[in-house]
């Protein structure tokens, strides 16, 4: 689930309210978007894979209630990680050709 936009590192873009599907975030034009209809989050983590500053975090425990604060989780090198485990941003390794998940639709479709 979504659980912090760094006002830090914000640039205030958008592009997460634009690609998140289920319409979470309000936005003023130029400013950090806020999280306005969190429980509407499905934890689909593509707000912060495309967010181009790392300042997202979503928490892979939707279930937990976990306290959120930003400083650990910078010195934790939590925000934007998913962005980073999947090899998107400047400088970083696509993981694609690492991943097996392939290997799970043929084994869907045995009879």
């Amino acid at each position: 689930m979504i659980e912090l936009i760094s006002e830090d590192r914000c640039i205030g873009c958008g592009i997460c309210v634009s690609v998140c599907p289920t319409d979470v975030f309000e936005q003023v034009e130029d400013e950090t978007p806020v999280i306005s209809r969190k429980s509407d989050c499905q934890t689909c983590f593509m707000c912060e894979a495309y967010c181009p500053v790392d300042a997202m975090y979503v928490s892979p425990n939707a279930e937990e209630n976990v306290s959120i604060v930003e400083s650990e989780l910078v010195e934790q090198n939590l925000l934007g990680s998913y962005r980073q485990g999947i090899g998107w941003g400047k400088g970083r390794k696509s993981t694609a050709s690492e991943d097996d998940s392939f290997r799970v639709i043929p084994m869907m479709h045995r009879s």
